[in-house]
């Protein structure tokens, strides 16, 4: 098997991995199923934006992220306010408690990860950090994607 079988085989292997492993997560009930949490960042990152747009970000169904927006509303961690460039229409906001569910969820996932690396050298943690930022960069550059620095939690 050639090597980029072996990284495809890999990147599937860690595909499913992450999905059971966001069960891991200890983030406490922040009020909202976890794909919901995770329209947090977006609005977080880029600001209030309408259902639609984000939707289009996420690359999912726009019926199903206004469902997961619904209960980003209902938990109080985001709220809807009227588009300024369209009285009619609005946008989801990020509210302080979605902000400290961004923080719970970032220092869940950092936990999580610094458990698992625990028992590699550190120069190991760290040409594994540099080598899958060149790997995130090199597929943002083949789907020319804007290659958008790490989404630090204290940047």
């Amino acid at each position: 098997m050639n090597e980029t079988a072996r990284l495809a085989d890999e990147l599937m292997r860690f595909f499913r991995l992450g999905a059971r492993a966001k069960g891991m997560l200890n983030s406490g009930d922040l009020g909202a199923e976890f794909s919901a949490l995770m329209l947090l960042f977006p609005l977080r990152f880029c600001g209030p934006m309408r259902v639609t747009d984000l939707a289009e970000a996420k690359r999912a169904d726009t019926s199903t992220v206004s469902r997961q927006a619904a209960q980003l509303v209902k938990a109080g961690l985001a709220r809807r306010e009227a588009d300024p460039e369209d009285g009619r229409a609005s946008r989801l906001a990020i509210t302080e408690d979605g902000l400290a569910a961004c923080r719970k969820l970032h220092d869940a996932r950092e936990a999580f990860l610094a458990e698992v690396l625990s028992s590699w050298p550190a120069d190991r943690v760290e040409a594994f950090v540099e080598l899958f930022i060149e790997f995130n960069t090199a597929v943002e550059a083949r789907l020319r994607i804007p290659s958008a620095p790490p989404q630090r939690e204290n940047a």
